[in-house]
Order: structure tokens, then C-alpha cells, then sequence
């Protein structure tokens, strides 16, 4: 396999995370990759072009979204905790440095989303009530879509947060984005499910209950309930997001189902691989889509499809990628002796 690579030789934490792109690009058997990147404020995007009529664009995230992807897919549900040589040695599939590791972890607990404890010369990190509550918010967002039917309420979310905490009050109006709520105005926000409980754990977790109201209503008009929605959510471009996830991952999965059928399963190294990526890509994707009912969304929505889609493909990969990190988590990772006795 060829490799043409544009991205700056000097920056090694792009280029590690790159080729850790490239190893996951040959599952899918890609002859010739063309490797760029650009620096944003989320992350770093890299587009990866295997050369067909358009191209897969990878966003990497930040070593801190990726440790809290661990927790919540795997690490939760074995125990919570985890030995810091083994989550270096996981992440290390990725390309993560030592280093990039270590500055999360100790930027998470400063922020309260984990603890660590030493038993002799080894830490252990786990997440704190703070961190599950968060990892909790999340997994409800992604797996679990309503299908009960809607009973014509709003929530209705008003806040009052000085400009000297805008901070924080800007880390909330993403949380409200992704739990599906609409503004309304700019503190005005406004959802057709009961996501009560959850606006009150983000308010605890970011210590502005005080600031925050929540009303239960009905939309009274003047107009139509399709003006409201459109008026409080961007749903051309979230119909552009569903599709795109759809364009992008039905071909994996089904791709993914053929070589299980013709007896050439996915490793389970790139079985974890790829199921990491799918949940990142979906969750950049859900954070788009409101989860709106039925009644609220155009005849042929995507959503449900987007979300039948995930839940199957994350599925297919459970068993491999599992099998990987158990691998890890549950023997003593190889290391030298110095790195054992830093770890």
C-alpha cells in the first residue's frame, strides 16, 4: 500500500494519529491513501482519500473525548476502573503518546470527572459520580432514541448566567445542543421530551442550577408547529448529516457483513478500531439530530435509519473489539521495567 503524506513531518502527534487512520483504512483493503489535516479548535480533521469519486474525512479528537469514549463503551462495564499502563497501552492503537495521555487524565481530574488511587508503585484512574453522571447523559443520547408518542409538551429551559461566567455558559448551550434542544432565543430552549433530569445534572455538573428554570408547556402558536421547529433547529443540515452518515457507514457495515460470510472476519484489533470511530462519527452526528418525534420531521426522515444503522454496525463489532480490549485491560500490558515502575 502506497502512502502520500501531506501533513507537516514535524508534528508527530498528527502523524502517529494518521497512520493509526491508515491501519484502519486497509481493513477495508485500500490500495493508495492520500493523507491531509487541518488544525481546529475541536480536534484534527484528516481527510483520507482512497482514491475513489469522493473522499472519508476523519475528525480526531482530543485525547480527553477519547479517554471518556473508553470509559463509557468499555471500561464502565468492567468494574469502572482501570490501570493507567493499560489505558496508554489501548490508546496506543490510536497513536497517542504517553505523554498526550497522562495531560488528559491529569486535566480530567482536575475538573472532577475522575479519581485515581496508587496500590503500590501503579495508579488506577476511575470515574468520579461527576464523570458517570456525564457518561450517563450521553449513553441515553445515543442509545436509546424515544419511541413512545409524543403528548404535544415542551420543555422549556430559561437561564440567567453572568457574562463573567460565559465559559461555562457556553459549555451549557452545547450540552442543551446535545440533548436535542432548540433555541428558541439565546436563553430560551425548548425540546419536545421531558430531558428535565438531564438539564439538572449538566446544571450540577457545571454549578449553575441557580441560574437555570424549567418549564413543562404547550406551543399556543401563532404559527404552524413545522415554523417552530424550523425556526429552533437547522433541519437541512441535519438531513445533510443523516445522510452523509448513512453514505459513509452503509457500505462498511454491509462490507463488514460480506467477509463474515465468506469467512474472513475483521481482526479484533480492527474491530475496536473501527467501532471507536463509528461511536465518535455518530456521536458528532447525534449532536445534529434533535430526535424529534414523528410528527415534527418531514415525511421520509432519516434519523431513524442513521440510528438502525449504528446500533447494528456497533453490534457487529461488540464481540472482536471487546475481545481486543479485554486482551489489555484484563492481562499486565507489556512494558519495559522503567515504564512499569512511571506507570
Amino acid at each position: 500500500m502506497q502512502v502520500d503524506s501531506g501533513f507537516r513531518r514535524d508534528d508527530a502527534f498528527v502523524e502517529s494519529l494518521t497512520r493509526a487512520l491508515i491501519y484502519d483504512m486497509s481493513f477495508w483493503r485500500t490500495q493508495y491513501i492520500f493523507v491531509t489535516y487541518n488544525q481546529t479548535k475541536q480536534g484534527v480533521i484528516v481527510v483520507v482519500d482512497s482514491g475513489g469519486s469522493r473522499n472519508d474525512a476523519f475528525v480526531v479528537f482530543r485525547p480527553q473525548s477519547m479517554i471518556l469514549t473508553l470509559y463509557g463503551d468499555y471500561i464502565r462495564h468492567r468494574g469502572g476502573e482501570i490501570w493507567v499502563a493499560s489505558l496508554i497501552q489501548v490508546l496506543s492503537s490510536f497513536g497517542l503518546s504517553e505523554q498526550a495521555i497522562r495531560s488528559a487524565l491529569s486535566r480530567m481530574t482536575r475538573k472532577g470527572l475522575l479519581q485515581t488511587k496508587r496500590v503500590g508503585k501503579n495508579s488506577y484512574y476511575t470515574l468520579t459520580r461527576r464523570g458517570r453522571e456525564m457518561l450517563d447523559v450521553g449513553a441515553r443520547r445515543i442509545f436509546q432514541r424515544h419511541q413512545e408518542p409524543w403528548d404535544g409538551q415542551w420543555d422549556v429551559v430559561t437561564y440567567s448566567i453572568p457574562e463573567r461566567r460565559r465559559e461555562v455558559r457556553d459549555r451549557l448551550r452545547q450540552d442543551l445542543l446535545g440533548l436535542g434542544y432548540g433555541t428558541l432565543s439565546n436563553a430560551t430552549w425548548i425540546c419536545p421530551y421531558d430531558r428535565r433530569q438531564e438539564v439538572m445534572v449538566l446544571a450540577n455538573v457545571w454549578k449553575v442550577a441557580d441560574c437555570i428554570q424549567v418549564f413543562r408547556a404547550q406551543y399556543q402558536g401563532p404559527g404552524s408547529l413545522q415554523d417552530l421547529v424550523h425556526r429552533c433547529w437547522n433541519m437541512e443540515k441535519t438531513r445533510q448529516k443523516c445522510a452523509a452518515f448513512l453514505e459513509r457507514y452503509r457500505p462498511r457495515y454491509e462490507g463488514c457483513l460480506r467477509r463474515l460470510e465468506a469467512g474472513d472476519p475483521p481482526g479484533e484489533q480492527e474491530c475496536f478500531i473501527e467501532r471507536f470511530m463509528l461511536i465518535h462519527e455518530y456521536r458528532r452526528f447525534s449532536f445534529f439530530d434533535p430526535q424529534l418525534p414523528k410528527e415534527l420531521v418531514p415525511q421520509g426522515w432519516l434519523g431513524s435509519e442513521a440510528a438502525a444503522l449504528f446500533q447494528s454496525y456497533h453490534n457487529l463489532l461488540a464481540e472482536g473489539a471487546n475481545r481486543y480490549f479485554d486482551s489489555l485491560f484484563q492481562a499486565k500490558p507489556k512494558a519495559s521495567p522503567q515504564a512499569l515502575v512511571s506507570a
